[in-house]
């Protein structure tokens, strides 16, 4: 008999999970790996939480009554605390993106953040339209709904003919090729339902799949001017524009490559790290730099365990 994802897990932390402490993890893990309906009470009692306790609302208590938060402009800096990282954050939370207050900032960045090529920019020049940063909001938008918003799909074809003709190279990376780029474009493109990924979207991530999948992935020695970041081995939440071995094999496990055998390094890399509860340690972190913290570094982390588990559960028998 084949083995089941679970079979993985030294054991099973899904009633861990599922405390009410982390209404963002509770939903999202009675949603995928529960694989509860949208409609089923205790998902709905969950997704209101978000919005209720936990770091949802201290963020937008900061939030500026027009809708950005420290100061206007595109929303880059200051970094971790501008309105651009707190869009994506709110994403990854699992935010009401129909909420009066996520509404307006998400439109916000719309009208504020975008070159006039309709990418999404640090300064707001096409230059400065790195692709980490576009994944990432791209991903965002997608996840609070607006995915559709004619604006988001203007940054999505930007993205798709950036990687065409400059195939991630990053001028923070000495303009040589960027993994974390890379990582961060593939996370978008699976947030978007199937059915909308256009050719030029299947390209693209043929191309970023091709990319992570010319090394190691648990090596990573992708092009860059000195060595391979410290946090590449490291998992943790939020990323950022960083990323690491655990977030790179989820993004190829959301879009079918999890099943290729150059990953098996990775794989067994991430396994080795869970403890006797079947836990992942939020071994990197970014408390302390944004409006509020997530977890203890350190301890374990309902957020990478998660993480981990949606992973496997893709690559042995996906959700």
């Amino acid at each position: 008999m084949s083995m089941g994802w679970a079979d993985f897990l030294a054991s099973d932390p899904v009633e861990w999970l599922v405390e009410e402490d982390n209404p963002s993890v509770r939903y999202l893990t009675l949603r995928t790996i529960v694989e509860l309906p949208e409609d089923d009470a205790e998902v709905a009692a969950a997704k209101r939480d978000i919005m209720l306790k936990g770091p949802v609302p201290a963020i937008l208590a900061a939030q500026h009554s027009d809708g950005y938060w420290v100061k206007p402009g595109t929303g880059y800096g200051p970094k971790y605390q501008g309105t651009q990282w707190q869009v994506v954050l709110l994403g990854l939370l699992a935010a009401d993106g129909s909420d009066d207050r996520v509404a307006k900032a998400c439109d916000y960045v719309l009208n504020n953040s975008r070159a006039k090529n309709g990418a999404f920019s640090v300064t707001g020049v096409p230059s400065t339209a790195v692709d980490c940063l576009n994944g990432n909001l791209i991903n965002a938008f997608y996840r609070l709904g607006w995915g559709q918003d004619e604006r988001v799909q203007q940054a999505v074809g930007q993205l798709c003919t950036a990687i065409s003709r400059k195939h991630f190279e990053c001028a923070a990376n000495a303009k040589l090729p960027c993994a974390w780029g890379a990582v961060k474009t593939l996370l978008a493109f699976s947030a978007m339902p199937p059915e909308e990924r256009t050719s030029d979207i299947k390209a693209a991530i043929d191309e970023g799949a091709a990319f992570l999948l010319s090394r190691n992935l648990l090596v990573a020695d992708y092009p860059c001017p000195e060595r391979v970041s410290s946090t590449w081995h490291k998992f943790g939440f939020p990323t950022s524009y960083s990323t690491n071995v655990l977030e790179a094999l989820h993004s190829m496990a959301d879009l079918g490559y999890g099943a290729r055998p150059e990953l098996g390094d990775a794989i067994r890399f991430v396994l080795s790290k869970q403890d006797p509860q079947g836990r992942w340690k939020m071994e990197w972190s970014l408390n302390g730099k944004m409006w509020v913290d997530i977890e203890a570094k350190g301890k374990p982390s309902k957020w990478v365990t998660l993480k981990a588990m949606q992973t496997l559960k893709r690559i042995y028998g996906g959700y």
